[in-house]
């Protein structure tokens, strides 16, 4: 099997796809394009409870998990969470080690998670945490077979121009079957093609204000009605 591990260049310690040329995170402050993007995208904590669902295209260096975890944490952990995220090519744990090193306050919860989880395994129950899932393959492929349905969506490939398969209608439409009935979707992305994917997939979309530079980004809800 060819190796699927990340390849990576860095630029100021962030680490950046040679296969996309794209940072895993802003270059500005990636703690809190997370925060507004995909934590107020879904208007979360707010909607933790039950037994919540987190669906994620592109787990990269984790950090969306770890913001997610942390959020969960100081609502209390109400309910039970889970984090399935679709990810091609796994960072190293080493390289996900000194990406995360630039959010110290997420420290303990890096931690956790590279001592509980190796890319390959299967579902893990993280320490005080989420169970987190990361399904590693072409999402195009590995989504469609996913017998879950997400309360939240993370959609959170590289750039659209510059990774499109992440982007596809097709796949996009996967997103709209596995997405729970009044449920979300959220990306930094605010092209026309992918407003337009999601809206054809069976969304209501908005374009929101986005975080720093990015003048917009895309939130989206599932209808009600089947």
């Amino acid at each position: 099997m060819a190796d699927q591990t990340a390849k990576l260049d860095w630029r100021d310690g962030v680490p950046i796809a040679t296969a996309f040329d794209d940072p895993y995170y802003s270059l500005d402050n990636g703690l809190a394009e997370t925060r507004h993007v995909f934590l107020d995208g879904n208007d979360l904590p707010a909607r933790f409870g039950g037994d919540f669902r987190i669906g994620e295209l592109g787990f990269g260096t984790g950090l969306n998990l770890l913001v997610t975890w942390a959020a969960w944490d100081q609502a209390g952990r109400p309910g039970a969470l889970h984090f399935t995220s679709f990810e091609a090519f796994p960072m190293a744990s080493a390289d996900m080690g000194d990406a995360l090193a630039h959010f110290p306050e997420l420290a303990p919860y890096a931690d956790a998670l590279r001592e509980a989880w190796s890319p390959g395994d299967g579902p893990v129950a993280l320490p005080d945490g989420p169970t987190l899932h990361v399904i590693i393959g072409d999402a195009r492929q590995t989504l469609p077979r996913w017998d879950h349905q997400a309360d939240a969506w993370f959609l959170d490939g590289f750039s659209p121009a510059k990774n499109p398969e992440l982007w596809d209608p097709a796949l996009l439409q996967a997103v709209a079957d596995h997405t729970a009935p009044g449920g979300s979707a959220a990306t930094y992305s605010a092209a026309g093609h992918v407003r337009r994917a999601l809206t054809e997939a069976g969304f209501d979309v908005t374009r929101s204000p986005g975080y720093g530079r990015k003048r917009h980004m895309t939130r989206a809800r599932k209808h009600h009605a089947e």
